[in-house]
């Protein structure tokens, strides 16, 4: 079957500064995949080449089995790919409500049943929809980062540590809803350093350490690995 995303020997460059070195992954559809790394390990850099932010000076991003390497990033979010950025980046002028369809401008702002899938989702956005943005708590614009991502339609949901930010018990609510989309059908990729709770939801897993992939592999297994657990785990 067709990956909804894959990364093909990529090789990104900041300058002369080799970032990802013959870097490959895939999304299948319907999985729910995490990409795990520390600080300077090239996980930014993976999500960034996968939006088209930055160009690989070699090899191939695919999505749904069509080569958008030199694609723009709005043919790409057209195509179907949607990012929850890391600290969500929400408009806090604005009303929950407003948020919502700012992430689906692509489709007129939305319809009846875009609305009804998110709030189905988070109920709380509902009653919070008149509410600025940037008065709600760190979990709560977790959530209308999500919904608004969700908004787009996405084939594909990219998500930037969606862990940094929160408190421990808010943590494990996010990992929570993460599951809960995924399960309404959305294929998910997530960013993370928190290897525990990303391997706990995840269907898989790719480990990077300064650019390349270390470790790939399901995440029950990946959870067991006694490097793994020494690195990420703390144990």
């Amino acid at each position: 079957m067709t990956p909804l995303l894959a990364l093909k020997d990529v090789d990104t460059y900041y300058g002369e500064i080799h970032i990802l070195q013959r870097l490959s992954l895939e999304v299948g559809k319907g999985e729910l995949v995490c990409l795990l790394g520390g600080n300077a390990s090239g996980k930014s850099t993976t999500l960034k080449t996968i939006l088209g932010i930055v160009k690989p000076r070699r090899g191939a991003v695919e999505l749904d089995g069509e080569e958008v390497t030199g694609r723009t990033t709005s043919y790409r979010i057209a195509r179907g790919l949607a990012i929850v950025p890391e600290n969500r980046r929400l408009f806090a002028p604005m009303t929950v409500l407003e948020n919502l369809e700012m992430g689906a401008y692509l489709h007129g702002g939305g319809t009846k049943e875009d609305f009804e899938r998110v709030y189905s989702l988070f109920p709380l956005l509902h009653e919070r929809r008149s509410q600025l943005a940037g008065t709600l708590s760190g979990g709560e614009q977790q959530m209308v980062a999500m919904g608004r991502a969700l908004m787009a339609r996405p084939k594909l949901l990219l998500m930037d540590e969606p862990s940094m930010g929160l408190a421990p018990i808010l943590v494990e609510r996010s990992f929570e809803i993460i599951k809960e989309v995924h399960d309404a059908g959305v294929a998910i990729l997530v960013v993370e350093q928190n290897a525990n709770v990303s391997l706990s939801i995840a269907d898989r897993g790719y480990v990077l350490s300064t650019g390349r992939v270390v470790l790939e592999g399901k995440a029950a297994d990946l959870l067991q690995n006694e490097e793994l657990r020494k690195a990420y785990l703390g144990r």
